[in-house]
């Protein structure tokens, strides 16, 4: 899908800049990692997982009950965005990398991630305003580790009294797992209800069931 872009950066990016981008429904990206340049985004078609109707085929169930991974979070919040730039073409470039970090350090940006013993092998950040859940990126280094770490995110922002998850677009992939496009009004509409409303990313105690993350199962396939 081709980006709306509003604008170039004018004035220099903050992190309460930042904030306040997300409260107006808009978020950052590069051309690459190579591009100092950063526009802001607001898409016609927003991506959003309803947050009641998140998919686990059964494969994926039976990967998560006899679970080979341990689920954490926000134990490496720096590695997991690295982890998601790790590929050929990124939007995240240094700046956003560096505008992020601050955000976790300020308590507005959170990870999941999927751990095999010493190593880091999957995971998703994001941003917390509110109720609202702006899911920034994953990755996977293990069959199903971006899948297991986004179950575990819904898992915890259904706990923790959330209303909405940004996914920005939807790719088939995400698809799979419940993800729908809902028109720009009907995005900032929703965001405005959510910001309203007050929620805990943290809430949800560590580590969780597997049988906790389960019963928010909608879907088999």
């Amino acid at each position: 899908m081709a980006h709306d872009v509003l604008q170039p950066r004018r004035p220099a990016l903050t992190p309460d800049l930042l904030l306040r981008a997300y409260a107006a429904g808009i978020f950052p990206m590069a051309e690459s990692r190579d591009d100092d340049s950063v526009f802001w985004v607001d898409p016609q078609l927003r991506g959003i997982i309803p947050l009641g109707g998140f998919h686990i085929s059964r494969s994926l169930a039976r990967r998560i009950r006899h679970m080979p991974f341990d689920v954490r979070v926000n134990a490496d919040f720096t590695g997991t965005v690295a982890g998601c730039a790790d590929r050929e073409e990124t939007w995240i470039n240094p700046t956003i990398y560096d505008l992020y970090e601050q955000l976790h350090l300020a308590g507005f940006a959170h990870s999941v991630e999927v751990w095999e013993g010493g190593d880091l092998v999957g995971g998703v950040y994001g941003v917390t305003l509110g109720a609202a859940f702006f899911g920034e990126s994953m990755f996977s280094r293990r069959t199903d580790a971006s899948k297991i770490a986004l179950a575990y995110l819904v898992s915890r922002l259904r706990y923790g009294g959330f209303q909405l998850l940004d996914t920005q677009f939807v790719s088939d992939h995400l698809i799979t797992l419940g993800a729908v496009e809902i028109p720009r009004a009907e995005y900032h509409r929703r965001l405005e209800r959510a910001l309203n409303w007050d929620a805990d990313f943290l809430a949800q105690p560590s580590p969780v069931p597997s049988v906790e993350v389960l019963q928010r199962r909608t879907q088999t396939s």
